[in-house]
C-alpha cells in the first residue's frame, strides 16, 4: 500500500511567478515535475506514475499493430545528409562533435534511422508490411520554451514508422494507426478531434493531427457539427455569394485619384466600397532550394491577389511556393511593380506561367476565382483602378487557396458554421510515401522480381501531451485551480483521506479501507500524515486523484464520505460498500472515459 507519508510529493501553495498556463502551474503546485532548465523538466514520483500509466496505454495499443524497437538518440551527421536534412533542419537540431571531430546530432526524429535498418535487412515484398514503433526521448533546440510541458526542448515520444509495397497497402497501415490512436486517446479520457493537416518538414501526403481544444494551445484547427475538422493551416469553407458592384465608364479598367489613400480600410472609406469589394496585395520573395537555383534562381518574386477582407495563410502559401518567405524591400517592390507600396495591383506584372517556370509566382486566392469589378492598386503612386476583373485584367500563374478561414463561416462538407478554437496538438500521422527510402537507398523485390521502394508511413504521439491536455481540459471546468485526471491516468485512482489519525477508530477504519481496495484491484493511496483535513483536502485536490474517500466523524455512524471528483458528485457511502462503490465507478469509467467525465 502507498502511504503519503512515506512518499516525496512535494506540492506547493502557489505556482511559480514564471510558470504560465493552468498545467505548467498545477504541475508545479502538485509535485508532479520540477525544471532544471528551459525546457528542460524532471518527473517527481507521482509525474513519473502518470507518465508510465500513459506510456503502458500507448504500448499496448501499439503492440497490436507493431513491433516496438529502442534507437540510439546520438545519431551520425551522415546518416541526415543522405536525406537532405541535415541542413533542413537548421537551428532546432541539437549538433555536437565526438572527441574526433566527427559531427553528430540527438536525435529529434527517427525516420532516417529506421529507414537505415529497412534499406539493410528489407529485401523483398514477401517482408512487407512492416510496422515498427518506439518510445524514446527526442531532443529539439526550441528557441522560446515555455509552458510547462507543452513546448519543451526534451520530450518523450512514441513514434513508428511503417514500410509498405503499394499505396494501397500504405492505406492500410495509416488506417490501423488512425485506429488505434482513436483507442488510445479515448482511454485516457482525452475528448479530441481529428483534423487535415500539413505535414511540414516531415514531407508527405496524408496527414491528420489529433487535437484537444484548450486555451493553452498554439494552434487554431476549426470545426463543425458536420463532423469536418482541420487545422487552420489546411481549413478551407463555403464563402456567401458576393453581389458584384455596378462596372463604372465602358467597364474597363479605370484609374482613380486616391491621394494619400494606402490600406483596404482607408481606400474602401475613401471610394465608399467595402473591403470584400476589394483585392489586397501581398509581396514577398521565396529563397528556392539549392535544386532549384539553376531554373527558378535562388530568390523569386511571389504575389499574392486576396479578397480585401481576408488574411493570408503562410502555410498554405508556403507549399505553393516552396521556400523560405519574407517581405520584399522596397528596392524588390520597384523592379516588381514600378510602384511603392500602397498602391499595388495586379495589371501589369508579369506573372510565370507556370510554378515550376521561371519569373514572378503570381497565386490569386480561389475566394477571386469568378469576382468582377473589383477595386484593386494602379501599381502607379496615388492611384487605384475600378472595374478589375480576374483572368480577363490579368492571369495569375495559380489559382489556390491561401487564406484563412473565418469562424462562423460554413464547412465545405455540410454547410454548419465553423467553430475556430485554440487547440493543442496530441498525435500526429503522415503519409510520407518514398521521401526516404528514396534518397536513402532502400529497395525491395516485388512481385516480377523487380526493384521497388517501399513507401513509408510516420506516426508520432506525445506522451506528456497526453497528461497536460488532459489536466488542462479538467482545470478549464475548475477555473484553473485545481483538476482530476481519469483513473487510467492518475497517478493513482482512489486515495482514503484519514481527517484525524489521532482518532483510533478514523486510523483503523482508513486503513481497512485502503487494504481492502488494494485487494480489489484499485490503485490507491493512503493519506496517513499528521496534518489538518483542510490540507489533506487541497492537497488531495492539487495532485489529481479522481476518487476520495474522506475518514471522518461519519465512521462512528459507518458511514465515509465518497467524492467522484470528474463527475463533481458527493456522497455519503455505508462502510460496508465503499469498496464496491469505488471499484465499480472506476470500472464503468475506464471502461467509457468520456461519459465517466461528464463529456
Amino acid at each position: 500500500m502507498h502511504r503519503w507519508s512515506q512518499l516525496f510529493v512535494p506540492t506547493l501553495r502557489e505556482a511559480p511567478a514564471d510558470a504560465e498556463v493552468a498545467s505548467h502551474k498545477l504541475l508545479l503546485r502538485a509535485g508532479y515535475i520540477r525544471q532544471l532548465s528551459a525546457g528542460i523538466y524532471s518527473y517527481l514520483p507521482l509525474g513519473n506514475r502518470s507518465i508510465n500509466k500513459i506510456v503502458a496505454i500507448v504500448r499496448e495499443e501499439m503492440d497490436r499493430i507493431g513491433q516496438e524497437f529502442l534507437l540510439p538518440t546520438l545519431h551520425p551527421r551522415e546518416l541526415w545528409e543522405e536525406s537532405g536534412r541535415w541542413t533542413v533542419m537548421g537551428e532546432n537540431m541539437f549538433r555536437l562533435k565526438d572527441r574526433k571531430g566527427a559531427d553528430l546530432c540527438l536525435g529529434m526524429t527517427h525516420e532516417e534511422v529506421m529507414t537505415s535498418i529497412a534499406r539493410s535487412e528489407l529485401r523483398s515484398y514477401k517482408q512487407l508490411p512492416q510496422i515498427w514503433y518506439q518510445i524514446q526521448t527526442k531532443f529539439r533546440d526550441e528557441p522560446r520554451p515555455k509552458a510547462g510541458l507543452l513546448r519543451v526542448r526534451q520530450f518523450i515520444m512514441k513514434d513508428s514508422y511503417s514500410f509498405d509495397i503499394d499505396d494501397a497497402s500504405l492505406d492500410a497501415s495509416y488506417n490501423k494507426h488512425y485506429n488505434a490512436y482513436v483507442r488510445i486517446f479515448k482511454r485516457c479520457g482525452l475528448e479530441f478531434v481529428a483534423v487535415e493537416a500539413d505535414s511540414g518538414a516531415m514531407g508527405g501526403s496524408g496527414s491528420q493531427e489529433f487535437m484537444v481544444y484548450t486555451e493553452a494551445g498554439e494552434d487554431l484547427i476549426a470545426s463543425s457539427t458536420s463532423g469536418y475538422a482541420a487545422n487552420l493551416e489546411k481549413a478551407t469553407s463555403q464563402l456567401a455569394a458576393v453581389e458584384a458592384l455596378a462596372p463604372t465608364g465602358d467597364g474597363s479598367p479605370e484609374l482613380v485619384h486616391t491621394p494619400g489613400q494606402r490600406t483596404i480600410d482607408e481606400v474602401g472609406t475613401f471610394l465608399g466600397v467595402a473591403p470584400v469589394h476589394q483585392i489586397k496585395t501581398m509581396a514577398y520573395m521565396a529563397e528556392l532550394p539549392q535544386a532549384d537555383h539553376a531554373k527558378l534562381g535562388k530568390l523569386r518574386p511571389v504575389v499574392v491577389f486576396l479578397r480585401g477582407d481576408h488574411s493570408l495563410n503562410e502555410a498554405k502559401l508556403l507549399l505553393i511556393a516552396g521556400g523560405e518567405l519574407r517581405p520584399m524591400t522596397p528596392e524588390e517592390l520597384e523592379a516588381t511593380f514600378k510602384a511603392p507600396a500602397g498602391y499595388l495591383g495586379p495589371i501589369g506584372i508579369e506573372a510565370a506561367p507556370h510554378p515550376k517556370k521561371p519569373g514572378t509566382l503570381v497565386i490569386l486566392d480561389k475566394a477571386l476565382e469568378g469576382r468582377s469589378n473589383l477595386i484593386a492598386g494602379a501599381n502607379k503612386e496615388e492611384y487605384h483602378l475600378r472595374n478589375v476583373t480576374p483572368a480577363r485584367d490579368f492571369k495569375p500563374t495559380v489559382i489556390a487557396d491561401v487564406r484563412n478561414i473565418v469562424e462562423g463561416e460554413l464547412d465545405p462538407i455540410g454547410g454548419q458554421p465553423l467553430r475556430l478554437g485554440k487547440a493543442v496538438e496530441i498525435g500526429h500521422i503522415f503519409k510520407l510515401g518514398n521521401k526516404y527510402t528514396k534518397s536513402m537507398g532502400s529497395s525491395v523485390l516485388n512481385r516480377d522480381g523487380k526493384e521497388v521502394t517501399p513507401i513509408m508511413g510516420c506516426y508520432g504521439i506525445g506522451i506528456e501531451r497526453i497528461l497536460t491536455a488532459a489536466i488542462e481540459t479538467s482545470a478549464s471546468a475548475n477555473q484553473g485551480t485545481s483538476y482530476a485526471l481519469p483513473p487510467a491516468i492518475a497517478p493513482f485512482q482512489a486515495i482514503v483521506t484519514i481527517t484525524n489519525i489521532g482518532d483510533e477508530a478514523l486510523l483503523a477504519a482508513g486503513e481497512k479501507i485502503a487494504a481492502d481496495l488494494e485487494a480489489a484491484g484499485v490503485d490507491v493511496l493512503l493519506d496517513d500524515r499528521d496534518e489538518r483535513a483542510g490540507v489533506k483536502f487541497k492537497d488531495a485536490d492539487l495532485v489529481g486523484i479522481p476518487y476520495r474517500i474522506n475518514i471522518g466523524r461519519g465512521v462512528a455512524e459507518g458511514k465515509v464520505e465518497f467524492l467522484d471528483r470528474l463527475q463533481s458528485v458527493t456522497e455519503d457511502v455505508a462502510l460496508g460498500d465503499v469498496v464496491a462503490k469505488v471499484s465499480e465507478r472506476i470500472t464503468t469509467t475506464l471502461r467509457n472515459p468520456l461519459s465517466a467525465a461528464g463529456l
